[in-house]
């Protein structure tokens, strides 16, 4: 390190990556600063991963009150008072940042926070704007961008004039909508498209592809697309959205149905069209350090061409989850400051979609393994019998695994099903480690948990690789007397 910096690592940006970068930066001794125009804790604690599962907690008690008798209660229409729900949602989003962003968290391990807008100088040296308007230079050997990134809207007709709503404003209102639009069935539109109409809202969601959530499973997709309508959440698929406007107290959302018009008014529009990097500001040309639309351009190092310049989360564009981001500060660090070689695992990345049930996927998708020409084999087990599952009334989902055939290594999976961000977990530490669907399916799982349908899943493998010529092999052998299983269906579950 040279002493003519002011500080050994300067993080821009106090969100996910930006938290983990600084802390992990102090943790290896550095002299590090933590620059962050807003809140600490970012997207995630504020806009995000956390008031968007407890609102989906919410709606979910009041889905259940609707349907107490799938659990041999009595069916009730539960009283929402949104202004109420609301409220809980921004006491949790405070007790996270007090428990775990708050900034004297990091003063405490010797962290400097600056509240403040950064822009480089030039390759070592930034010029912070602080909150009273007054400027403060700073330099230092190190930096991490983490500024992170914002909602996308695209450029629709009259967007401009009419009041929508993005992830950042969502979780503002008071009042529950009786009928809200949504432009985009991702996993934030899906998630949010679920919640309000369980809340008693009208939801119309608009997607311009043919199918919601193009990125998972397309037949888990459709599970939960068809879950989701019979909910009662309208959908307009491989619809474009030509113009919005304001018509008195609504707004009118103009269509292109497969080449019919159609209008959509609501009390709300939210759009949820994806994410773009936070880049505007930051001066990246006096830093040597390109960009893009997409975000920075990194290594699979987090490592802009400047060699002491990181970037990390959804600042490059890369990935837009909060484990990622946290996943790419440990790289760049480490890298950097630790001077250990570590890439991104970009072949063990899992996602979850937090709906009821929840949709989660890890590795490779079968598109992708039969494109890259990878020989496998898909093993599929129901929720339906998985008994902790019918025991909670929530017998409905697929696991899906994608693994060698004769050595069981796992290239992927697939979930649908309550808790299934929990059980693709458990694929993920077997990928990341080696461990094959035989070790999985010879390890004890306690009963009766969802971890033992991970487990029952696995068994699959010892069920595909069992042929008939064994069996009979087994009884000439041995004299058994009972008959030959049907290897008939490919499909077959044990």
């Amino acid at each position: 390190m040279s002493n003519s910096y002011s500080f050994d690592a300067i993080v821009i940006g106090g969100g996910a990556a930006g938290l983990t970068a600084s802390g992990m930066a102090a943790n290896f001794g550095a002299k590090t600063m933590l620059i962050e125009k807003g809140k600490l804790g970012g997207d995630c604690t504020w806009t995000g991963c956390i008031p968007s599962k407890a609102l989906l907690m919410a709606a979910k008690t009041a889905h259940q009150i609707r349907n107490a008798g799938k659990f041999g209660l009595i069916d009730g229409e539960p009283e929402i008072n949104f202004k109420k729900v609301m409220e809980h949602i921004h006491k949790i989003r405070q007790d996270v940042y007090d428990d775990s962003d708050h900034p004297a968290i990091y003063e405490k391990m010797g962290i400097e926070v600056v509240k403040g807008s950064a822009r480089f100088l030039d390759e070592h040296h930034l010029e912070i704007e602080l909150a009273d308007g007054t400027t403060r230079e700073v330099s230092s050997e190190y930096f991490f961008i983490c500024a992170g990134g914002r909602p996308l809207v695209p450029p629709i007709t009259g967007i401009d004039d009419v009041p929508y709503l993005t992830s950042e404003s969502f979780f503002e209102i008071e009042d529950l909508p009786d009928e809200i639009i949504i432009i985009g069935g991702g996993n934030i539109g899906t998630e949010m498209a679920q919640a309000m109409n369980r809340l008693g809202a009208k939801v119309t969601v608009i997607e311009s592809g043919e199918r919601i959530l193009s990125h998972d499973d397309p037949k888990l997709a459709q599970m939960l697309f068809d879950r989701l309508k019979q909910e009662g959440v309208n959908y307009l698929l491989g619809a474009e959205v030509q113009k919005v406007q304001q018509e008195g107290d609504k707004v009118v959302v103009t269509v292109d149905a497969g080449g019919e018009e159609k209008l959509i008014s609501g009390d709300k529009l939210l759009v949820s069209t994806g994410r773009q990097a936070n880049v505007d500001g930051l001066n990246l040309e006096a830093a040597g350090v390109s960009y893009s639309k997409k975000g920075i351009e990194v290594s699979d190092h987090c490592l802009t061409e400047q060699a002491h310049i990181y970037a990390c989360g959804d600042i490059t564009g890369r990935y837009q989850f909060t484990h990622m981001s946290e996943h790419m500060a440990k790289v760049a660090v480490t890298n950097a400051l630790a001077k250990l070689p570590m890439k991104i695992d970009t072949a063990h990345v899992p996602w979850v979609t937090y709906t009821d049930p929840e949709l989660a996927h890890l590795g490779a998708t079968e598109e992708q393994l039969k494109e890259r020409g990878v020989s496998y084999e898909t093993y599929r087990f129901p929720y339906s019998k998985v008994d902790r599952a019918l025991t909670d009334s929530q017998g409905e989902g697929f696991i899906k695994i994608y693994a060698k055939k004769w050595s069981g290594k796992i290239y992927g999976a697939d979930i649908l099903g309550a808790h299934a961000g929990e059980l693709i977990s458990e694929y993920a530490v077997a990928m990341k480690n080696g461990v094959t669907l035989r070790n999985i399916a010879d390890t004890i799982h306690p009963y009766p948990t969802y971890g033992l349908g991970a487990r029952r899943a696995a068994d699959q493998w010892y069920i595909k690789n069992q042929s008939e010529w064994q069996v009979k092999l087994l009884k000439k052998v041995f004299g058994y007397r009972g008959k030959v299983p049907d290897f008939s269906d490919p499909d077959r579950i044990v």
